[in-house]
Formats: C-alpha cells, structure tokens, sequence
C-alpha cells in the first residue's frame, strides 16, 4: 500500500471518530507525528478530549494545525494573547509560522502560559486560531540556546520538508513475512569511548550513539566501513542516549557520508551536542589533528534532530517504538527502550546511567512496560569499584575549600563542562549560602558557564529537590551572585596576576588542555593553593601523572619548547561525584528492575569491569550474560 492510501485510510477514520460538524482539510506526517490540518482550530480547542480519543484509537502521535486562511494576524493575536496570559508569565518574545500554523511563545514561567491541564494553550487557541507553542526565556543568556532557536525559526520550510520524508519512512507498510532481531557491536565494548551499536529487524536499522574517542589516535571512530552500516543512507534512524562526546561526536560525520534520516534525543541533549561538537572540532583544528567534519554538517544534524521527551512512547520505524526515561547521568540523559514488532521483544540500551543520588537529577528509571533484553554500561563494574557516599564527598569538598581559604590559597578544580561542574557548583553555593564556607568568588571558565546556561534553560530535567527549590522558593542555585564567568582573556589575566581566596572551577577536567592550564601554571608553585580532582582521570592525561605524585610537570609554552612546573601546591582527589553508577548502585539496579529481562549484555567499560559484571549478574540472577565485543552481530530473536 502506498503512503498516499495510507493517508487517506487515516483520515477517513479520524472523519469517522469526530464530533458531528468538525471537520478537518487535510492530514500528513511530519516525522513521528501525524499532522491534521483543520479550518475549525476553536473547535479542537474547545474540547480537549478529541486529540486524546484519535491518538489513542490510531495508536500514533497526533498535532491538530490551523489551515493558515483561518489564521488572524500576527500583531492581533499578540494583542489577544497578551490579554490571555497571565501578567507575571513573562513573555519576552513572540514568532510566527504560517506554514505550520504555529505561535512560539517565548515565557519566564512557561507554566502560567500552558496553564492548568494546558487549559490556557486552548484558550490561545479559541481566540487567534495559532497553535501556541511555549518555550523557557533561558535565565543566563546562552549564546548556544539562542543561536539553535534562530537556527530552526530560519529554517523551518526544510525542516517541514525533512520531517515530511522521515514520517512517510516511519510509517510506510512492512513487506518482510521474517521476524528476527539482531545487535551488532561498532565500538563501546570492553574499551570506553566511541559507543555505537546497530540495532536490526528485516524493515530497519536503528543506530544508537555514534560517539569519538577522544583520547586515542588509532581507536577513535566506530567501525562505520562494514557491511552491516553500508550505505548509511539505509539506516532508519540514529538515536542518541545523551550529550558526551563518546556517545555523540561523529554524528555529524554520518551527514557528511550520506546519511539523510532523523537523530532523536531529548531538548538539552540535543543543545549540548551542537555546543560540544564545535568545540570539538574546533580543538581539533586548532591542535593540527585530523577535523572530521565541519560545521555545515553539524548543522545538518540539528535541522534533522527530533526532540522527544521522557516517556513519550514514539514510532521511528515501521516495526519501532522509542521511549526515552531518565538515565541520571547528566542532564537529559536517556536510557532508551526499544519495542519491536507487535509485542515480538523488547531491548533496553542504558547508555551511562546513575543509579543513586545526586544533587542534580533523580535516580534512574528501571521500570519498563515489558524488556527481554538489556545492553548496560559497565563503567565501574569491576567487583572493588565502589565510590563514596554522596553526603561524604560533599562534606570533604567543603573541608578542602575553607581549609584553602582559611591559609588565603587559591582551590583549582579541573572539571568536565556537563555534569560534574553543575553538581560541584550546587555543593558550593549551598555551603556558601548557609555560611560553611566563607563568601568568595566562584570563577567558572571554559565552557563550564556555557553549559550551566543550558541546564538553566531546561529546570524540568533537574530532580525533585532542584524543581522544588527552583519553581516553588523562587531560588535558582546557578544565579547565585557567587558564580563568575570569565568571559574574557583580560579577566582570567587579573585573576592570575592578582591571586586571591577563590574557587576556579576550569575545563578540561582531565588537564588535557584548557584555560585550566594556565592557572595550573600560575598556581601549581604556591605552598597555600589545592588542586582538587572531582572525576576521573584516564591513564596518559596530566591529570592522572599529578595523581601518581608527579612533583616536576613538563608543559608546553606556546610553541616555545616545553618548560617544567614545580608542584607545591596540595593535591586532593574527591571521589563520590561521578555520574556513573558504582558496582553496588549497577547490581541494585538489576535486582530492583522490573520486569526482569531475560538477558544482559554489559559494554563502555574496561575489559575486567564488562566481564566481571556479566558474570556476577549470571551468579546472582540465573539469566544469560555476556560481555559484548566489538564487531560481533548477535541475534536476539
């Protein structure tokens, strides 16, 4: 059956479910969803229920849009909207589509703008015909945030054009009578860095992360070249679990090499892969090393990104439904849940995953509606990697920081830019606020700030606590006036020749490179100073040779030659922080999931902690295990 027919099936059985005398002009997929235009908006507005019915009786994502003849002009409807909202929404910008019949509202406190139940969205409705979307006026200005909004706003006509191709992909008619599913293996496996897996059925192919290793020369991509991959044109979809470079950085490549399908992640993961994969290449570029794409085709990728959100269950194959949950890892991390078929399995791709507290999100989810098969990272999955209680490393940062301060020194962290920066800065601001720590500044440089903007922009990621601190009491922890971004060379200059009791919190986390290098340089000398490691330190980096008590530190001096820092400055590593579930947190993870699956594949994690895992939730469950290789295919059905 060709779309066109299938098109015209569905409408006739939406005309079919309407209340007499609604109507509608025309229906289309745009991506996963399946768009009905109306001439009749105020009437969909007026009864909520009639969305829900069609989405439920057709089992499929639907968007009513206003056939644009019925639309009221843009200035008048600004008029009535202004009057729709409540004052202290704090509407600040206003963009119009009439393509696609669509009014962004741009809002302080998006909530009042949706209203209870989304009563005040239909509202908008009934009055200017507009379907209203809103989204949050980022409190910290993010160059990043605002550059993607300009970004789709321009190029929204190809846009409608891509999602068009890719919803006549996801719905087209399966033709193959087999019924098998197969995992291949394209890099992640026994080695951290570069996760990519292909996941296969007789109608599509579905690849999940495509990231770079970043620190190694010779295993930096995925196994792209084999036949199971080739011609990247076939592959269906490319689903990202969340925003680090070893899960996403050679997306864009895929682009450049003929892939033309969608990328689904959610909202923030979508924002930090844009900021990271520039800065990527732009490292690269400035390193002399091999720049594997640019940025056209990063922002390729963007104009094909699909955003979802937690538990939105979406079709992106003719035989695939994806649901995204919360992964705990860094913000809008997902842990993805693949449902293949009419009920024929069901796998669950962890990507990195916290399954504990942190000051930022909740816990991860381990239940699922049904799951046979589970692909789970193994970090710390060795037997001895256990880490600290949270409350203990927050307690021994804090001692380390007002002992620092008290001997008037200068505390360095170098920290990852997401994730880590965020989390350390809420432990800071909270023993600043409650006076543990004396008020100093909290300098923040690289792109730590950048990012803080990002999970600024989308507080709903953050956990309970954070959302309640934030929505609730009106306090938002990354406003603090502690917290100062240095923006300029001028300024990191001032603080280096002018040192003084202070927090520097700098990229890279591993002193692999960075601003964070020149304080290093600056501080490293002086007796009263710490430099403070919050995450982990890979073998070969800077920031692993300080840890082994390196006490003369070659650096490069800009092209120079090389000249050797004397390390007199304290050195403390605070374990606790890290983003990754432990070996306690993993197996409490699997003993608590529900349902339980039938197997379990470990990966992202050295050789000893993917097997060591493996085996020890086949000793505790009784259910088959393995520890996945690179470049193998298995069949799970």
């Amino acid at each position: 059956m060709v779309i066109e027919d299938i098109l015209e099936g569905l409408k006739k059985k939406i005309e079919k479910n309407l209340p007499a005398g609604t109507t509608i002009s025309n229906v289309e997929f745009e991506g996963p969803q399946l768009v009905v235009y109306t001439e009749e908006p105020r009437k969909f507005a007026d009864n909520g229920n009639i969305v829900r019915t069609l989405a439920k009786n057709l089992r499929t994502r639907i968007v009513v849009r206003p056939d644009p003849k019925v639309l009221l002009a843009p200035e008048e409807s600004i008029d009535l909207i202004n009057q729709t909202v409540p004052e202290d929404s704090g509407v600040t910008n206003y963009d119009f589509a009439p393509d696609v019949g669509e009014v962004i509202i741009e809002a302080e406190k998006p909530g009042l703008v949706i209203g209870k139940h989304g009563e005040t969205l239909r509202e908008i409705t009934k009055k200017v015909g507009w379907t209203p979307k809103v989204v949050r006026t980022p409190p910290i200005k993010s160059r990043t945030v605002k550059n993607i909004r300009e970004f789709m706003k321009k190029n929204h006509a190809d846009r409608k054009d891509i999602l068009k191709t890719i919803g006549r992909k996801i719905h087209r008619e399966c033709t193959s009578k087999d019924q098998w599913v197969r995992l291949t293996s394209l890099g992640g496996c026994r080695e951290v860095g570069r996760s990519c897996f292909l996941l296969s059925t007789p109608e599509s192919k579905i690849m999940i992360d495509c990231g770079v290793n970043v620190g190694s020369d010779d295993d930096m991509t995925p196994y792209l070249y084999i036949p199971e991959v080739q011609p990247l044109n076939q592959i269906d979809a490319v689903v990202i679990t969340h925003a680090h470079l070893d899960h996403h950085g050679l997306v864009p490549l895929l682009y450049k090499y003929g892939y033309d399908g969608p990328i689904y992640c959610t909202h923030p993961t979508r924002d930090m892969m844009v900021l990271l994969e520039l800065d990527f290449i732009d490292v690269a570029a400035k390193d002399g090393k091999l720049v594997p794409y640019e940025s056209a085709d990063v922002r390729n990728a963007l104009k094909h990104s699909v955003v979802l959100e937690y538990e939105e269950v979406t079709d992106i194959a003719p035989d695939i439904k994806l649901t995204f949950h919360n992964a705990g890892h860094i913000i809008g991390s997902a842990i993805s849940h693949f449902h293949i078929g009419d009920g024929l399995h069901n796998v669950v791709i962890t990507g990195d995953f916290k399954y504990g507290p942190t000051r930022l999100f909740n816990p991860a989810v381990n239940k699922f509606p049904r799951v046979e098969t589970v692909i789970t990272e193994s970090t710390y999955g060795a037997s001895n990697s256990m880490q600290p209680a949270l409350k203990d490393a927050e307690k021994n940062l804090q001692r380390i920081i007002k002992e620092t301060i008290e001997r008037q020194g200068v505390v360095l962290i170098p920290a990852f830019a997401v994730g880590r920066s965020q989390e350390v800065m809420i432990v800071i601001e909270e023993a600043i606020r409650k006076g543990i720590i004396d008020e100093i500044p909290v300098y923040l440089d690289g792109m730590i700030w950048e990012a803080t903007a990002i999970h600024a922009t989308y507080p709903e990621y953050l956990n309970n606590d954070l959302r309640r601190l934030i929505f609730q009491k009106g306090q938002n922890p990354f406003l603090s006036e502690c917290f100062k971004p240095v923006d300029s060379n001028e300024l990191r200059r001032n603080i280096i020749e002018n040192p003084h009791p202070c927090v520097i919190l700098s990229t890279s986390g591993m002193m692999s490179g960075g601003p964070v290098m020149e304080y290093f340089k600056a501080f490293a000398p002086g007796e009263r100073n710490t430099l403070v490691f919050v995450g982990y330190q890979a073998d070969g980096t800077m920031g692993r040779r300080i840890q082994k008590g390196w006490k003369e530190i070659p650096l490069s001096s800009g092209g120079k030659g090389s000249e050797t820092v004397r390390m007199n400055m304290d050195v403390e590593i605070v374990d606790g922080f890290s983003g990754h579930s432990d070996r306690k947190q993993l197996m409490e993870f699997f003993k608590r999931m529900k349902p339980q699956p039938e197997r379990v594949f470990t990966e992202h994690g050295d050789e000893r902690s993917c097997i060591d895992l493996a085996s020890s939730v086949h000793k505790r469950k009784k259910i088959e295990t393995r520890a996945l290789t690179n470049l193998e295919t298995i069949r799970l059905v």
